[in-house]
This record gives structure tokens, sequence and C-alpha cells, in this order.
């Protein structure tokens, strides 16, 4: 069995669209992105599904919800740190934790990302 898709509910799906593209390396599928949805995929086929929040809503997902994108070594990982605080996102430095190399960030769009190898 495989994963198939994932759907995201955000806050802004543009925005959270480019960040995934430029940060994370997915690619857009189906098209331009809208702002009410977009959708993404994977190296590996899974399909990302971004849908913008209904007005007035804010985005939260419960404690400890997270997309986790694995990378292929603590190098990458330091790169990825490095390259996201040079674009102005708040990102603690990579720690060992649960055995990874790892950091968790808040991601436009209002979910957490793990980056870990």
């Amino acid at each position: 069995m495989k994963l198939n898709h994932l759907n995201l509910t955000v806050s802004n799906v543009l925005e959270t669209h480019r960040f995934l593209q430029k940060h994370f390396g997915l690619e857009g599928l189906g098209g331009e992105p809208s702002e009410a949805m977009g959708f993404l995929s994977d190296d590996n086929g899974l399909v990302l599904s971004l849908f913008r929040a209904a007005k007035g809503t804010e985005v939260k997902y419960p404690p400890g919800f997270h997309v986790g994108f694995v990378q292929e070594s603590e190098e990458r990982v330091d790169q990825i740190n490095q390259r996201l605080r040079e674009d102005g996102f708040k990102v603690a430095k990579p720690a060992r934790l649960h055995g990874s190399w790892t950091f968790y960030f808040q991601a436009p769009g209002g979910f957490t990302v793990e980056v870990l190898p």
C-alpha cells in the first residue's frame, strides 16, 4: 500500500504553494494554483492538496501535528535550515531529537514542518 494524497487546509494557498516548491522541491500539479486551492507532488508521487480555510476561520492544527520532510543527510538538513533563516523564517537550529538531527518550525499556511534525515 502507498499513501496517495494528503489534504492540508491553509491560511494562504499561494504563499504555502510557493514555499513548498522553493524549500522542499515539490512540483506543481494540475496547472497553476489559485487562492482557493493548489496541488503539489513529491518524488514518490504523493499528491499534497492545499485548500484555503473558510473565510473568517483560523487554521489551527492539533498539538503534535506536523508534516515531515526527510532529507538525504544531516548536511542537507543544515543547508535547508540556513536557507530558511536567510529567507527570514524563524527556525531553531537543528538538534539531536528522538535519535535524529532535526528541527521543527511553523510554515506559511499554519502547520508545523519537521526536517530530518
